[in-house]
């Protein structure tokens, strides 16, 4: 397979995402914008797009640990808040994770791992209401067209600068912006529990998904011409299901028309209308 697939300018796509994140953040009538920060790649490029665009001083970061996450991943995380300059905070959310499931012990790592990144959000958004910070959103492409996050939890943001980048094209924007090496050679994880990554989880690397999505979303290639790349019937039917099933996720909830105009559907003036 072509080895450029995949590849972008760094420089290029940072000057538009910085200019995408001043712009954006300002029509909304703010200054200042938030962030959980993971101690993994996708949320340290934000971090690092954000202080560019709106100063460290009005970035506020929220470091938020569970009592079974990897050390590591706190560390990271506050490395890169002191590398950045950035506000920083850190929330352990175990009191509040291990109070919601205190009577429901058979409760598996799925529901346990979306209470976290639930618990998560609901921190950033009250600490967004505290500082007037606007909520970032830290989701990439491979992530939204697998449905490979919790609705209401990790996907919810006010506005996501890295939803039209796979997981690939994040490595190469982290390595531009200086991304500790730490955080870039890590194996990806949601850290939702003890040993998990996000490749094991998957059942593929980033790598091979980013290269079948791009050919299957970007380029728009038949289920043929995947099958003439090398691909399986069984890779492509997996990866196309993963993305149909989580399409309500992509989504604001759908409305039951009984009128002329319909949010979302008729209604639907440009965001920044008025301005």
């Amino acid at each position: 397979m072509d080895t450029e697939l995949l590849k972008i300018n760094t420089g290029v796509v940072s000057d538009i995402l910085i200019r995408f994140l001043s712009e954006e953040i300002k029509k909304i009538g703010v200054k200042r914008g938030i962030l959980g920060l993971s101690g993994g790649v996708d949320s340290s490029v934000v971090a690092c797009l954000l202080a560019r665009a709106l100063g460290p001083e009005n970035v506020y970061a929220l470091i938020m640990p569970y009592r079974l996450s990897n050390p590591e991943s706190r560390a990271h995380a506050e490395m890169l808040a002191r590398q950045l300059k950035i506000n920083y905070f850190v929330r352990d959310i175990s009191p509040m994770v291990d109070a919601f499931f205190a009577e429901e012990s058979e409760a598996d790592q799925v529901r346990r791992g979306n209470k976290m990144a639930r618990e998560r959000m609901c921190l950033l958004y009250d600490y967004s209401a505290k500082y007037q910070a606007l909520v970032i959103g830290t989701s990439n492409k491979t992530e939204l067209l697998l449905g490979y996050g919790t609705i209401h939890g990790d996907l919810a943001s006010a506005i996501n600068p890295i939803g039209d980048l796979y997981k690939t094209h994040i490595w190469q924007l982290a390595e531009y912006l200086g991304v500790p090496r730490e955080i870039i050679d890590k194996p990806p994880s949601a850290d939702l529990w003890v040993g998990q990554t996000d490749e094991q989880e998957l059942g593929y690397t980033y790598q091979e998904i980013d290269r079948l999505l791009y050919y299957m979303v970007d380029l728009r290639y038949s289920n043929e011409m995947l099958l003439e790349l090398g691909y399986t019937p069984q890779t492509i039917n997996d990866i196309y299901r993963r993305m149909q099933k989580s399409q309500f996720k992509r989504r604001p909830p759908v409305i039951a028309k009984v009128s002329y105009r319909t949010i979302n559907q008729d209604y639907r003036y440009s965001r920044d209308w008025g301005f």
